[in-house]
Order: structure tokens, then C-alpha cells, then sequence
């Protein structure tokens, strides 16, 4: 790794120099076009509001069994039995 934190490129075969995630390149092209297809437009914007829609609610979620879990270790009390046999 360099001092800025970038992987060598040229030797990822040996393991060291390999990021720990899989590396994803983007590439969008586009294409001008008069006026702009708005159907395209906008079933790309929805179909990214759902994604960050599920996001935030699978997020939601695991805070909430978090939360759920934390209350009920909170509320579990230790059983106060006094032993009269003895």
C-alpha cells in the first residue's frame, strides 16, 4: 500500500496489495437527447428511491431488535428465591 492508501494496481496476484472489498468501476455514457426521455428519468430516480427505501427500513429494523433485545436483557430480573430449607 502507498502513503496514500492505494493499492498497487500492477501486483494484485500476490494477495498484500489486494483491497478487502471487491472494487466496482462505474462507467455512464451519455446520450443527448432533445427533450430528455422523462419515462427513463423517472423510473430510474423510483426505482433508486426504493432502493434507499428498503435500506433505511433494514436498518430500521435491526436497531429496533436491537432495541428489543437490550429491554429484555434490561427487564430479565434475578430470582430473589430465598432457600427456607436450610
Amino acid at each position: 500500500m502507498s502513503k496514500t492508501g492505494r493499492y498497487n494496481y500492477r501486483r494484485p496476484e500476490k494477495g498484500r496489495n489486494s483491497p478487502t472489498r471487491p472494487e466496482r468501476h462505474i462507467t455512464v455514457r451519455s446520450v443527448r437527447r432533445d427533450p430528455p426521455d422523462l419515462r427513463k428519468l423517472s423510473r430510474a430516480i423510483i426505482a433508486m428511491a426504493l432502493v434507499d427505501a428498503e435500506r433505511e427500513k433494514s436498518e430500521a429494523e435491526e436497531t429496533a431488535e436491537a432495541a428489543a433485545a437490550q429491554e429484555d436483557t434490561a427487564n430479565q430480573k434475578p430470582s430473589q428465591d430465598a432457600d427456607h430449607d436450610a
